[in-house]
């Protein structure tokens, strides 16, 4: 205990002197699996805040709130870190608990305020959707932070596809029972607690976009737990998780603009140039020479393309009243009467009695 005690102390002045990497560090050290480790995952969380590492310390405030509920600064911790990833929701919901438990609630009020103040703005401009996670749920460490917390293997493998509308997380977990598997969803937070033997697998990952909470789901089969979730934004997503390193996500079907279209995906080295292509075809077909009953169907097949709406009228009104021996482009003479055939010289008109 003294040990742990010296290293809390070393943390502390670490901390004061603005030195917060070698305070997560000495903390780590200093932390155990007992109860009275609750203060010093409380304290990390600050040190984490102030390395901007805020999924870190979402996790450890969660395990100093798992250890000892009624511990209002590690509330204070979860709520400063969700609002630093604009989870007003889930931060809101962390300082209203953290206020209900202190004899200082000032500072949690202010928060407070400043929560509800984004969470209007976000319902204004429609452009978050943000679902609170229950204030004493248990989240936990994520992969990123295995090495800061406790090194431990996980004991199940994910893996995640994607689709234009959603992201589908899979995590292969044989036989588990519906009553120990807990997923939880946030704005831009997954959280899975899967209790097995001894030892429960934690996985907590701020995600590389934004979903809909409600309408995130999850299903657990035989096999594995298959969770998905709907995107908040039509874009494809480079990684499961959130990097800072992560290019800017380009949007999905989204038209190209510009006067020219595209040019078509091709087998071959180079792109074909279908413009240039059906143009050419275009002008073929123009130039193209026909004779017989071809070059007078062309000719009718110009006539019709080319004339105005009377003049179509007056083409389809003649040549079906005359059985095909008249065609005439004039309305004025032709809409008003029936038009009789006109059989060829040497032809006689037949009426088919049927």
């Amino acid at each position: 205990m003294a040990a742990t005690s010296d290293l809390a102390d070393r943390a502390g002045a670490a901390f004061l002197d603005d030195d917060f990497e070698s305070a997560v560090d000495f903390y780590s050290k200093a932390v155990d699996p007992g109860p009275g480790s609750a203060d010093l995952y409380a304290d990390r969380a600050q040190a984490h805040i102030k390395l901007r590492n805020f999924t870190e310390a979402i996790s450890d405030a969660n395990k100093a709130i798992e250890l000892d509920p009624s511990l209002a600064k590690a509330y204070l911790r979860k709520g400063s870190a969700c609002m630093n990833l604009e989870e007003y929701h889930t931060a809101k919901a962390a300082l209203e608990m953290g206020a209900s438990l202190s004899q200082d609630a000032l500072r949690f009020t202010n928060l407070i305020e400043e929560c509800e103040k984004r969470i209007a703005e976000d319902v204004t401009d429609q452009k978050a959707h943000i679902c609170a996670l229950p204030s004493s749920a248990t989240a936990l460490p994520s992969d990123q932070n295995a090495d800061a917390i406790e090194p431990v293997k996980p004991k199940f493998r994910h893996e995640f596809y994607q689709q234009p509308d959603e992201v589908v997380v899979t995590i292969f977990a044989k036989g588990v029972a519906p009553e120990d598997v807990l997923v939880e969803f946030g704005g831009q937070i997954l959280s899975v607690r899967i209790n097995v033997s001894s030892d429960a697998y934690n996985f907590q990952t701020r995600l590389f976009g934004k979903v809909i909470p409600e309408k995130c789901r999850y299903q657990i089969l035989s096999t594995k737990i298959e969770i998905r979730l709907a995107k908040a934004e039509a874009i494809q997503w480079r990684s499961l998780e959130y990097s800072k390193e992560a290019t800017v996500p380009q949007k999905v079907n989204v038209p190209s603009v510009g006067p020219n279209r595209p040019a078509y995906p091709s087998s071959k080295n180079r792109a074909v140039d279908w413009d240039k292509l059906e143009a050419q075809v275009k002008l073929e077909e123009k130039d193209e020479k026909l004779d017989g009953d071809a070059a007078l169907n062309k000719l009718f097949r110009d006539i019709f393309l080319n004339a105005d709406e009377d003049a179509r009228r007056a083409m389809t009104k003649s040549f079906v009243e005359s059985n095909g021996t008249v065609l005439s482009t004039n309305w004025k003479e032709v809409a008003e009467k029936k038009v009789e055939g006109s059989p060829p010289d040497g032809m006689e008109l037949r009426k088919w009695e049927y």
